[in-house]
């Protein structure tokens, strides 16, 4: 997942600067353009009618909703999904030439994901949906608490009245959604949940129907691979900063070991004859503190026949391991998600089970769709508010949610799926796999 936009520099100056300059996935150029050519249409009209714009002629939008949206809204070609919203952005924004809507993204290491597609997908969807470059903005917190507190109070003191944040940590999302309520701004928490504000929404995937089918693909890779009395360890993600986290275990705890929690005591069993070794987690997502967990327990209980992991990062450092200790393919089953080029290709190689595709592209132009509707005054459908988030914290604490369907991919579907979407271009993967193994699997 490799991208040459900027996602931060160590200037102030520059890391608030705006992060339009990106490359697109490859499936998207041509929708890209065809975005491009839009918004560079709606510059013009906005300045061909400058000078009118006292008059009351101005054109001033609709604030009508696109007919019937929902979850099931978004594909692939963002510009004609996005382009429904324009009548509502020009409603929203008042033709404000000044920043609306703040988006920052948590940092470029625990998942490439927010280089690779976030970013540059949340950007096609602003500018299809008719926003000028002026009214939103783009950052990347690199990691770091304080960069992310920073960037948010900076969106607030140049008046957003949205900010679209995927939180560090737990701590942080509360303060930015402290200081978002504290200021009159309505917080979207994306992709990480924030359970703080009276105007914090969530825009996600269903975190633990994701546990879930993990759970699922590892019961029957598990059968699949002939693995006998499966003795199981399982890596958990960063439980110490991302609720996330805690429910993708649930899920998966759930289907595995019969218990919905976000930890099972060594020892547990299943009816399949599985036993759990032991269990940890990844602290801060963090791929070679993972992998050495890992590699720790191997070395300490040999018995381990089968794993479990959070996601492809985990999974990746896991299958290292395993490799560098000589383990043939099909041997030690391992899990993931965030649908990875890398993991695609374990997949194919006989390393990893399968991986939960979570579609950014529609999760980003979810985010959008919520951002224009809640700054143009009005109530999100239920179609597209469709549940709610609990806080795995205190249960009691619940917030509005979009919830979008994540997808189980394994050999038999990668082309339909990932492959066919673009995410992962076959290219991708089978400079990886190799060209043989592609074609065995249909991946082209």
């Amino acid at each position: 997942m490799g991208s040459g936009m900027r996602v931060g520099n160590s200037s102030e100056g520059a890391r608030r600067s705006r992060s339009q300059g990106h490359s697109r996935p490859a499936r998207l150029r041509l929708v890209g353009w065809v975005g491009l050519a839009a918004c560079v249409s709606l510059v013009a009209a906005a300045c061909s009618s400058s000078s009118t714009s006292s008059t009351s002629t101005a054109p001033q939008g609709s604030n009508t909703i696109p007919s019937g949206l929902s979850i099931s809204s978004f594909t692939v070609d963002l510009a004609s999904t996005m382009a429904q919203f324009k009548p509502l952005t020009e409603f929203a924004t008042k033709g404000a030439n000044s920043l609306q809507v703040g988006v920052i993204l948590p940092d470029t290491t625990s998942s490439t994901r927010w280089v690779d597609f976030d970013q540059p997908y949340l950007n096609d969807a602003f500018a299809d949906a008719g926003y000028t470059q002026a009214q939103y903005r783009i950052d990347n917190a690199q990691g770091s608490d304080a960069t992310e507190l920073n960037d948010a109070t900076a969106d607030i003191n140049l008046g957003a009245k949205i900010l679209l944040m995927t939180p560090l940590d737990g701590p942080t999302g509360v303060a930015i959604a402290k200081l978002a309520e504290s200021k009159g701004v309505t917080l979207i928490s994306y992709d990480r949940a924030t359970f703080q504000g009276s105007k914090t929404y969530y825009v996600s995937f269903n975190n633990e129907l994701v546990g879930e089918l993990i759970g699922q693909g590892f019961n029957s890779c598990v059968s699949a691979w002939g693995i006998k009395k499966p003795e199981v360890f399982v890596l958990n993600g960063g439980e110490d900063t991302d609720p996330n986290a805690i429910s993708f275990a649930t899920g998966y705890n759930k289907v595995v070991w019969n218990q919905a929690a976000k930890t099972v005591a060594a020892g547990a069993s299943n009816s399949a004859g599985a036993k759990l070794v032991g269990e940890n987690f990844a602290p801060g997502w963090d791929n070679t503190k993972g992998g050495t967990i890992f590699q720790q327990e191997f070395t300490a209980h040999k018995q381990i026949n089968a794993t479990i992991e959070a996601n492809d990062g985990l999974a990746n450092a896991v299958i290292t391991d395993l490799k560098g200790d000589g383990v043939k393919p099909d041997k030690i089953p391992t899990t993931g998600q965030d649908a990875t080029a890398q993991g695609m290709a374990w997949i194919l190689e006989g390393y990893q089970c399968g991986s939960v595709y979570k579609a950014v592209y529609k999760e980003a132009q979810d985010a959008v769709a919520m951002a224009t509707i809640l700054l143009a005054g009005d109530k999100p459908p239920a179609a597209l508010l469709n549940g709610t988030t609990v806080d795995p914290a205190d249960s009691t604490i619940t917030e509005p949610a979009s919830l979008l369907t994540p997808v189980w991919v394994n050999a038999a579907n990668m082309e339909a799926t990932v492959v066919k979407d673009g995410f992962d271009p076959a290219s991708a993967i089978c400079a990886i796999a190799g060209a043989a193994l592609c074609t065995k699997d249909g991946i082209q």
